[in-house]
């Protein structure tokens, strides 16, 4: 808090002030009041900005927090400025997982690695570590309370889709009555709601992977030959989640080809124009239609806007020293190589969606940018691998060689998308 300050203009007491002459010139006064005036505004000057210098500092070290959650929810930093993208992995088999597996009531077979034969359980005790702060821990309490009587809805892919699970996750195991739980459906399964009722909150998924509309909107049958996503077609899928107070974004994995079809016109008519366009244009092509619809449909009293970068793949084992052909598959231990990046993050796209942030900021609209591309590239042995549901029955050739059907897309939970949520739940606290 500011220390409080006393502005003490001093006032010549009348009776010890010099007897002025009648017959002073009129103009020798006029100056000495201006000279007086000056002095007088220039000692204010000074000390409100002082006053002004030391409250934004104290403003910019504190979180907006209640009084029983500030500890936990505050950031230690020299100089009141964090990075929390920039750090490293620690080995920290006491405060991590932060729940575990067998007790989540609604974790996805798709990431649940060690019900599915994983004996190494190294990659659930990893906490995340900033270079000059620390992360706040998560505290399901904490953010039940902001979210009493609001929506929390993740939108994007399948990778948005486990840090939704991670999410749903962390408040399943702090909240003990079943009774207080639940999970229901919408739009043929494209919106999953979980709800505590307690509080009357809700944490979503809507399946929107490319953002625009597309031909893979099905939730369930969307793996065609073929991509085709409509230009400027967002509001479909906009009008489902636009009045959410907590909105979070991700598009990238669906992208990575070549080439992407547009369309302009309809799915259900045959008069439409079809186009091949190059992958990042067509992007930026969403990515516009996407930031439009924002600013123009928006509350921007009411909902706070997220948008996960991009997370990478390991499925180039050469790319950090291992033979060429092998990837995730066995892999242990994660990279120590400080800024090692792998060729499975695209920087081109990744300038495309900084570029439409700080657009979108220049229109009056904030979306929190979290980066959470380079620690992730550390963590290639935190990917399900072959320690999954496998929807398909494996073929002969498939059994005889694992690394072939491995998963390095996705995560195992308890793991790296906790610590997305953390650094989430960090930004939904504090204005960063």
């Amino acid at each position: 808090m500011a220390k409080s300050h006393q502005l003490l203009v001093s006032v010549p007491s009348t009776s010890s002030a010099p007897i002025w002459d009648i017959k002073c010139s009129f103009h020798s006064l006029i100056v000495v009041l201006i000279v007086s005036l000056v002095a007088g505004v220039v000692y204010l000057t000074g000390e409100s900005g002082k006053l002004l210098f030391e409250d934004n500092s104290n403003s910019n070290s504190n979180s907006s927090m209640g009084k029983e959650n500030e500890e936990s929810l505050t950031y230690s930093s020299s100089n009141n400025k964090c990075n929390l993208f920039s750090g490293k992995w620690i080995f920290d088999n006491e405060s991590y997982p932060l729940y575990k597996e067998q007790d989540c009531k609604f974790m996805s077979d798709q990431l649940a690695c060690q019900k599915f034969g994983r004996k190494d359980l190294n990659y659930q005790h990893w906490r995340w570590q900033p270079h000059q702060c620390d992360i706040p821990r998560f505290n399901a309490t904490t953010l039940l309370e902001k979210l009493r009587n609001k929506r929390l809805v993740f939108v994007g892919d399948s990778l948005n889709r486990g840090q939704w699970v991670s999410m749903v996750c962390l408040i399943d195991t702090a909240v003990h009555d079943s009774s207080l739980k639940s999970m229901h459906y919408r739009y043929n399964t494209s919106l999953i709601i979980f709800q505590v009722k307690d509080y009357n909150a809700t944490i979503e998924f809507y399946w929107e992977p490319l953002l625009v509309e597309s031909n893979s909107d099905d939730p369930v049958h969307h793996r065609l030959p073929e991509r085709i996503v409509r230009a400027n077609s967002i509001e479909k899928h906009g009008s489902r989640w636009t009045n959410a107070d907590f909105i979070v974004f991700n598009t990238y994995l669906w992208w990575r080809r070549p080439h992407i079809k547009v369309l302009w016109g309809s799915f259900e008519k045959s008069d439409g124009i079809y186009k091949e366009v190059k992958m990042l244009r067509s992007y930026e092509m969403a990515l516009k239609a996407w930031a439009d619809w924002l600013e123009i449909h928006v509350n921007r009293t009411k909902t706070q806007l997220f948008f996960m970068s991009m997370s990478p793949v390991h499925e180039r084992a050469e790319e950090w020293g291992k033979a060429k052909g092998e990837n995730c598959y066995s892999e242990k231990e994660i990279i120590q190589e400080e800024g090692y990046q792998g060729n499975g993050s695209d920087p081109k796209m990744m300038k495309i969606v900084e570029s439409t942030m700080d657009e979108l900021k220049h229109r009056g609209l904030n979306v929190h940018l979290l980066n959470i591309t380079q620690l992730s590239e550390y963590r290639k042995e935190g990917h399900p691998s072959i320690y999954r549901k496998q929807w398909d029955s494996l073929t002969e050739e498939q059994i005889a060689n694992p690394s072939s059907y491995a998963d390095c897309i996705h995560w195992c939970l308890p793991g790296v998308p906790d610590v997305w949520n953390e650094l989430l739940f960090a930004y939904m606290f504090n204005n960063f």
